[in-house]
């Protein structure tokens, strides 16, 4: 399959379907707005950046979390009792990115998280269209999530933790907050056995896109969120 070169000033992706065995789809374009919004309806999400030059990605199968399909094992609803964690969401968005960039990612040199990532997502936090989850243990920032949400799926970017544990349990926190406000998916990407872990499974890319069609018909709980007192997910007052 070829791979597509995206042109700065045309908003267009070729369909995912195009997509080499690997996921990779196309290459160029920017992280504006409005091409992630763009790529994210239609499946398809930046992966990395190399010498300016962003890789985007719709691999198949595509791996996803039903939120009534959430397995919390033992040991967590034991983190849970105890309260070992604080969580909040929407407070840091940036420190999360960059907490979410500084761990290391097993034998790749880096982070895929560059500073173009964390300005582009940044807008998109701005216009109440991407979230982060924060862990704390009192003051301190211990784990974290990012992603964007539209319709009634969060799609899940990067999580990173400083201790044992934190962002799993930020990961729980935000899928049954998800569940409560009637989301319906967790696009998680790709396969990895923490996910899996959690209730994950592989679905293939043409169900993935049925999923993203029903979904443009959906509202999008636009606006900084926070959890409420049931652990569900809503807009903060005055930030709708």
């Amino acid at each position: 399959m070829p791979v597509y070169w995206l042109h700065d000033n045309v908003n267009a992706f070729p369909h995912p379907e195009l997509a080499e065995a690997g996921g990779l789809l196309a290459v160029g374009g920017d992280l504006s707005s409005e091409r992630l919004i763009l790529a994210y309806q239609h499946g398809i999400f930046p992966w990395f950046e190399e010498d300016g030059v962003f890789y985007w990605y719709a691999p198949d199968p595509r791996w996803v979390l039903y939120p009534s399909n959430l397995k919390v094992h033992k040991s967590m609803r034991s983190i849970f009792n105890q309260h070992k964690f604080q969580y909040t969401l929407d407070t840091c968005f940036e420190s999360v990115m960059r907490a979410c960039a500084s761990i290391p990612r097993g034998d790749r040199e880096g982070s895929w998280i560059s500073e173009s990532f964390i300005a582009g997502y940044g807008a998109l936090h701005a216009a109440g269209l991407a979230h982060s989850v924060e862990v704390w243990q009192g003051e301190d920032l211990v784990g974290g999530l990012y992603g964007i949400a539209m319709g009634k799926i969060f799609y899940g970017e990067s999580m990173f933790a400083r201790v044992r544990d934190a962002s799993k349990a930020g990961f729980i926190s935000l899928v049954k907050g998800l569940h409560q406000a009637g989301f319906e998916l967790v696009d998680c990407q790709q396969h990895t056995r923490h996910l899996e872990s959690l209730g994950a499974c592989g679905i293939s890319r043409a169900a993935f896109m049925d999923h993203l069609n029903q979904n443009q018909f959906e509202r999008t709980l636009q606006g900084r969120w926070q959890f409420n007192q049931e652990g569900g997910i809503v807009i903060s007052p005055g930030n709708a």
